[in-house]
This record gives structure tokens, sequence and C-alpha cells, in this order.
């Protein structure tokens, strides 16, 4: 990547992330641009960051290696037919939209080598996790350079197939919100059995934590790791068995079902 030259369309939170994360990894500041429609955006990026921003999109894109696509999905029709006439044949152009597939992309952009990407929220704090998928026209070296750009926030999975966006949709990218939905319910369940409310959340994000950290540092899976800390006719199994009685393995199949299904049918509705 100390090579390539990044040009980021939108330049809000999650690409502020990605600039802050390429910065990290060495990638000089004269190499990373970036266009918003913003002032108050483009001067904070710019002073945060040290990288020249513009309000004119084709500025930005001039001379990029990989453009980055970071701009709301519903904006996204419009800004790609205002690039269009200023890409050039071998740029990479890289969405971090959701529900956008790449035939619509191509449609509004031409036949340029895409990668779109499902990054998730912890991406702000360089602990996030993107699924990636590559169109046939994006060479060996682009593939790599939009691995590096990802991994700059966190770590980055190459699909095989594009419709399986929609099962890391379900899986990460809305996943951080069931983790925090379970840690509200812990949180309210710790009061109702009579803890203070403080004491309450900070026993369940730490436990919250340290669990994540466990099962990721692990050399086992989340299964055997959940059987090594439930002693039989103990309290975690007598906890285990009430959510296995209330069905919650399917209640978590059914949810990310609903939030893949939501996912497809935004991209149908986003594309045209």
């Amino acid at each position: 990547m100390s090579d390539t030259r990044i040009a980021f369309i939108g330049a809000g939170n999650m690409a502020a992330s990605l600039i802050g994360g390429l910065r990290a990894k060495g990638l000089e500041a004269a190499r990373i641009r970036a266009s918003d429609p913003g002032a108050e955006t483009r001067a904070r990026v710019g002073a945060e960051h040290g990288i020249e921003t513009f309000a004119d999109n084709a500025q930005a894109i001039d001379g990029a290696d990989v453009v980055v696509l970071a701009v709301k999905p519903q904006a996204m029709k419009a800004v790609c037919e205002a690039i269009r006439p200023s890409l050039k044949p071998n740029q990479l152009v890289v969405s971090i939209a959701a529900g956008i597939t790449c035939a619509s992309m191509t449609a509004w952009l031409g036949e340029q080598p895409i990668v779109r990407c499902m990054p998730n929220t912890p991406a702000l704090l360089r602990q996030g996790v993107s699924g990636l998928y590559a169109t046939a026209a994006v060479s060996a070296a682009q593939r790599r350079q939009a691995e590096e750009l990802l991994s700059a926030v966190g770590i980055a999975l190459w699909l095989e197939q594009e419709q399986q966006l929609d099962a890391v949709t379900a899986v990460s990218g809305s996943g951080p919100a069931y983790f925090f939905l379970l840690i509200e319910a812990m949180t309210a369940a710790g009061v109702k059995l009579g803890l203070p409310k403080e004491t309450a959340e900070r026993l369940t994000l730490q436990t919250a934590l340290g669990a994540a950290h466990m099962a990721v540092s692990s050399d086992v899976d989340a299964a055997e790791l959940r059987r090594r800390v439930t002693s039989p006719a103990g309290t975690t199994e007598a906890a285990i068995k009430s959510f296995q009685a209330d069905g919650f393995e399917a209640l978590v199949e059914k949810a990310l079902g609903a939030a893949a299904h939501r996912s497809a049918e935004m991209a149908e509705q986003l594309g045209r």
C-alpha cells in the first residue's frame, strides 16, 4: 500500500476510520485524498489526518489507484453516475455502502474493477471485521490493495459469492447490535436480582469483554468453551437450560435470517 494513492468519496465516520487506520500503518498523508459536500467534515478530516480534501469528487479521484465509495446507499447512484466520466479504466472502486450490488454499480459506473465490502461499526475502533467480494475484473494486486485497506480497521475475509454478503450483513454487519441488546438485557436482569445498575452494567460489560477475548484467543470453538464453564447441575447449566428451553438457538437463527432477507430486499430496492 505504500505506493497506492487512495481517494475517498465521502468523509464520514467509517471513511475517517479507514483513513486513520491507513495512516497508523504508515501510508503517507500525501497519498490519501477525500471529498465530501460538508465543509466542516472536510475541515475536520483534513486537519486530523493531514490529508487534502475537496468539495468536488472528480478532483479527489484524479490520479487515484483506489476510489473508496463511502457514501450513504441512497446517494450511491447519483454519486456513481456523476464520477463515471472522470474514472479511468484501471481504477479500483471499493464500495463500503450497504446493500448496493456490483451489478448496480457496474450499471452506474461502467466496466470498472469493483470490490464490494461489508464492514461493521467496531471498525471505528479498529476492531472491525469486513466481508469482501471482488468482480472478475479485479486483479490479484487490486485484491491485495482492497484487503490491506479494510485490514487497516480490523480483519478482512474474502467471499466466493456476492450473495454471501447478505449473510455477512446478518452476522457481523448487524451483529454488534445483537450483543448490545444482550448487554442491555443482562444488565436489566442484574438490577432485578438486586444489584445497583452501575454494578450490574460493569459486571456485564467486563464479562462480555472477557468472554470475547477467551473465544478469540482459544484453540477450541465456542461450544467447547461453553461446555468447559458449565458444571453439571450448577448455576450455569440452569441458565443454559432455561435459554434452550425457550428456543434460544432457533430465535437467533430466525433473527439472522430476517436480517439477511432484509439485506437482499434493500439491495433490490436501492439498485434500481
